[in-house]
């Protein structure tokens, strides 16, 4: 008669619980993973399935007890690594909106706003159009491999523990601001001066021909320019994407 005791049951509970925890706080706060379209269940079966697939590969979790108080701090440890990842991929989007922000102020659309349901916030029309092309690109360039890689490999880097706050010193969340401002000023720029350059001509010829009612033609010329702008543009935000989505998930690789 087979039979199994308490501690070895819970042992073998305790290999698959703690790399679940991480991957539900990661399901919890990435992009596209975390829109509210996505059922609960569907998040929790994926989770599940990442933790069946990449057990195999992850290092030897530490004997702790579920029962015991430990277990909270590992449950907190795992929570917050995999929410602090969640928001790593999520600076990045956050900076390509705000590319849309700066676009949209130069073209004189910002007073277009619109409410978005997934975030439940006002966003501008060149925003959202922003944000709708990144979550495109985030899904066509393998953005959700990539996530759980970096989530396979952040087992590597930071070990279950007891010490929810250790993995803060290494990462440093409170730098990414900086990341927001840098890729969204990179990837608005080539139109930003392009609509520079057409408010610099619009001041010459009101200058030139005074008579001329510069108001009147200088909204359709630079909402004209802006969308060209975007036009030639959008292929190439393929590349500021993938470099700073590797870079700010390579803080846990």
């Amino acid at each position: 008669m087979v039979s199994f005791s308490e501690a070895e049951v819970l042992g073998w509970i305790a290999v698959w619980l703690w790399p679940f925890f991480r991957v539900m706080g990661l399901f919890t706060s990435a992009p596209v993973l975390s829109q509210k379209s996505i059922p609960r269940r569907v998040r929790l079966a994926l989770s599940l399935l990442i933790v069946i697939a990449a057990q195999p590969s992850l290092p030897p979790m530490p004997d702790v007890a579920i029962n015991s108080p430990d277990a909270f701090m590992v449950i907190a440890q795992q929570v917050l690594i995999g929410l602090t990842m969640g928001f790593a991929a999520r600076v990045v989007f956050a900076a390509i909106e705000f590319a849309g922000e700066i676009v949209g102020l130069q073209m004189g659309l910002n007073f277009a706003s619109f409410f978005d349901p997934m975030s439940g916030a006002q966003s501008t029309s060149v925003s959202r159009f922003y944000g709708t092309c990144a979550a495109w690109l985030f899904v066509v360039m393998n953005g959700h491999l990539m996530l759980t890689a970096a989530l396979v490999q952040s087992f590597h880097s930071f070990p279950v523990s007891n010490q929810p706050l250790a993995f803060l010193s290494v990462v440093q969340p409170q730098v990414w601001g900086a990341e927001v401002f840098k890729l969204g000023l990179w990837v608005s720029m080539p139109v930003v001066a392009m609509l520079s350059l057409v408010n610099l001509v619009m001041g010459l010829i009101s200058r030139v021909a005074s008579q001329m009612n510069i108001f009147s033609i200088g909204f359709p010329v630079t909402l004209g320019v802006g969308l060209t702008g975007l036009w030639l543009t959008l292929p190439m935000m393929q590349t500021p994407l993938t470099m700073a989505l590797e870079r700010m998930l390579g803080y846990f690789q």
